[in-house]
C-alpha cells in the first residue's frame, strides 16, 4: 500500500474500537471509505487483543453478544446460528473463537483487510497548513502523513505496577516478574512452581486457573474482598439508566467519583471464582483476601516475599495483575497536541466536547481517556459504540465540523 501525502481521517489503532469506529463510520457516510487510514504496527485488525486473550488462555468474553464492531447489534447472533454452543450464560457472552471468527467476517464484509497501514505512529504534531488546522503524523518507517481529523483509539492505559515492585533491588531474571500484560501461558512450563499473582480483577482469576492446569500452585493476592461481578461495571451504565444522573453532573470531579465507584477496582466473574474455590479445596490455590506485598527480594532463585501482615513467603515467579491506569499527560503521543489545544484534566482525564474532540480541535479520543464523557464503560467494547455515537455526526456532518 502507497501512503498518500494527506488522509481526511486518520485512526490510530487497529483494535476493537477502532474497528467499531470504522464500521460505524461506513454505515452513514460511505464514501469515508477511500478518506480514512487506519495505523497500527501489525498491519492486521484486532492482533494485541487476540494476542493478550490467547496468552491468557480467555474462554470467552465478559461482554454480552449484543456488543461487538458491527453497527447490527443482533448481528453476531445471526452469525452464531448454527454454534449456539459457543455463546456462554448468562447474556450469551460470546467464546473467544466465536467473537473472533465474527471479527473477521465484519472486516471482510465491510472489505476492510487493507485498510491497516503497517506501521507505529511515533508523533503527532499539531500543523496549520492554508490556514486551516491540520496533524502530521510521523510513523515508525520515517514517512509523515498530514490528517485533516485524528482519532486516537490506542487503548491508551499504562501498565500500573505496586510501588514494592518499582523499589526492588536485587537483579532477577525479567521473566520472574512480570505485568499480566506480558505473561504468555503458551510459552511456558510451570509444572510444580510457585507462583505469586498480585490483583483481584478477572486477568489475575484467567492467569491463576491457566496457571493450575499446568500444574503450578497458586496464591492470588488481593488488596481488599474479591468481589463477584458479571461485568466489570453494571450494565446500567450503557443506557439512561445510570446515564441520565451521571451526565446531569456538570462537576467533572463528580463524574470521575461516580466512574471510580462504578469500576470499583476489579472483580472477577462467579464462574471463576467458583472454578478458584475449587482449586482452593484441591490445595491448589490460596487466596489471601486483603492482604498487600511490603516488599520482595530475588534470593537463591526464589522470590522472598514480606507481607504487611508479618507473612514470609517464596515463590517462583511474580505475575502482576495490576491494571492500568489512564493519564492523558503521560501518553506520549498527546505531548505535543495538548500544549496547542489546551484542556483541562481531572486526574489524568481530559474534559473532551461532546464529540470527544479536545476543545477546538479534529482530534478525537476514544476507550478509556473519554470515561468523562462516556462514562465508567469507555474502555470496553459497549463504550467504543456510545463513543462512536458521538464521534460520527462530528465527521458526517458538516454543521459540526471544526475548520
Amino acid at each position: 500500500m502507497k501512503l498518500p501525502k494527506y488522509i481526511d481521517l486518520a485512526i490510530v489503532g487497529a483494535g476493537v474500537q477502532a474497528l467499531t469506529l470504522t464500521t460505524h463510520l461506513l454505515q452513514k457516510r460511505q464514501d469515508y471509505y477511500h478518506k480514512l487510514l487506519v495505523f497500527d504496527p501489525s498491519q492486521t485488525w484486532l492482533s494485541q487483543w487476540q494476542r493478550q486473550f490467547a496468552a491468557q488462555q480467555i474462554p470467552h468474553l465478559r461482554s454480552p453478544a449484543v456488543h461487538h464492531p458491527d453497527p447490527n447489534p443482533h448481528q453476531l447472533r445471526t452469525f452464531a446460528k448454527n454454534r449456539h454452543n459457543e455463546l456462554f450464560p448468562p447474556y450469551d457472552r460470546p467464546g473467544t473463537k466465536l467473537f473472533n471468527d465474527f471479527c473477521h467476517e465484519v472486516i471482510h464484509r465491510w472489505n476492510l483487510e487493507n485498510k491497516v497501514y503497517p506501521a507505529k505512529v511515533i508523533h503527532i504534531l499539531p500543523i496549520t497548513l492554508a490556514s486551516r488546522s491540520r496533524f502530521r503524523l510521523i510513523l515508525s518507517t520515517g514517512e509523515t502523513i498530514i490528517a485533516r481529523r485524528v482519532v486516537l483509539a490506542t487503548g491508551s492505559g499504562k501498565v500500573q505496577l505496586p510501588n514494592w515492585a518499582e523499589r526492588i533491588t536485587s537483579n532477577y531474571p525479567t521473566d520472574k516478574l512480570c505485568h499480566s500484560q506480558q505473561v504468555n501461558l503458551n510459552q511456558l512450563n510451570l509444572k510444580g512452581e510457585k507462583i505469586l499473582i498480585v490483583g483481584g480483577g478477572l486477568t489475575s482469576g484467567h492467569l491463576a486457573k491457566g496457571a493450575i492446569n499446568m500444574g503450578a500452585t497458586v496464591t492470588l493476592m488481593t488488596r481488599k474482598q474479591i468481589q463477584e461481578k458479571i461485568f466489570d461495571a453494571d450494565p446500567g451504565w450503557l443506557g439512561p439508566k445510570y446515564l441520565k444522573d451521571f451526565h446531569a453532573a456538570i462537576n467533572w470531579n463528580d463524574r470521575y467519583q461516580q466512574i471510580k465507584q462504578a469500576r470499583n477496582g476489579g472483580s472477577m466473574t462467579p464462574e471463576i471464582m467458583l472454578q478458584l474455590r475449587r482449586a482452593t479445596r484441591e490445595g491448589k490455590v490460596i487466596i489471601n483476601e486483603c492482604c498487600q506485598v511490603s516488599d520482595a527480594q530475588w534470593q537463591d532463585n526464589l522470590w522472598q516475599v514480606n507481607c504487611l501482615d508479618g507473612g514470609k513467603h517464596q515463590f517462583n515467579r511474580i505475575w502482576l495483575a495490576t491494571g492500568t491506569r489512564f493519564n492523558v499527560t503521560e501518553h506520549p503521543l498527546l505531548q505535543d497536541v495538548l500544549e496547542t489545544y489546551p484542556t483541562k484534566i481531572v486526574n489524568g482525564l481530559p474534559v473532551l466536547d461532546e464529540h470527544l474532540r479536545l476543545p477546538k480541535s479534529n482530534f478525537f479520543i476514544m476507550g478509556g481517556l473519554a470515561a468523562l464523557r462516556v462514562g465508567p464503560v469507555a474502555r470496553n467494547i459497549g463504550g467504543g459504540k456510545m463513543a462512536c455515537q458521538r464521534i460520527v455526526p462530528a465527521i458526517v456532518k458538516s454543521s459540526l465540523a471544526i475548520g
